[in-house]
């Protein structure tokens, strides 16, 4: 093991992302996702249908990459995408019943995957949750010109 003590704290967080990502990886393979695709219906879950790239906005990362994860959702029945009316190149993207079922046996995944009292203390959280707000802010204040609204899904009555 290397000597982390020199190690800069952006090469600290992003060592301890890439092991958390494969450790949970490994663990949802039992349900055919990815960590990346847990996050992904994890947001639809709570935003509701969203087009493409106002997914990809809210989890942090291109378009491209969340068109591979959501190729991967569809095929495995955990969203479905449909195409908008006023612009044919734009997708809707919502959670299905069965992403729903997935979502919840991941989060009982993620209840358990850090068990170290170290990593669960709320100081440590704390740290965390400023470091993201800190290092998502120029994203957010370049996204404030153009808000993030839901897409109304066209079966639920106003």
């Amino acid at each position: 093991m290397p000597d982390l003590s020199t190690w800069s704290t952006g090469r600290l967080l992003t060592t301890a992302a890439r092991l958390v990502e494969q450790s949970w990886n490994q663990r949802l393979a039992e349900l055919d996702v990815t960590h990346a695709g847990f996050t992904a219906l994890a947001v639809l879950a709570t935003q509701g249908p969203l087009r493409q790239a106002q997914l990809a906005e809210l989890v942090h990362v291109q378009a491209q990459t969340i068109g591979k994860t959501l190729n991967r959702l569809e095929s495995r029945g955990h969203i479905e995408r449909t195409r908008g009316d006023d612009d044919r190149r734009s997708q809707t993207v919502r959670i299905t019943q069965k992403g729903l079922e997935t979502l919840e046996k991941g989060r009982d995944i993620e209840r358990t995957l850090v068990s170290d009292e170290a990593l669960l203390s709320p100081e440590l959280r704390a740290h965390l949750r400023a470091a993201i707000e800190e290092l998502a802010e120029p994203q957010r204040i370049a996204r404030s010109q153009s808000p993030l609204q839901a897409v109304q899904d066209p079966r639920v009555e106003s």
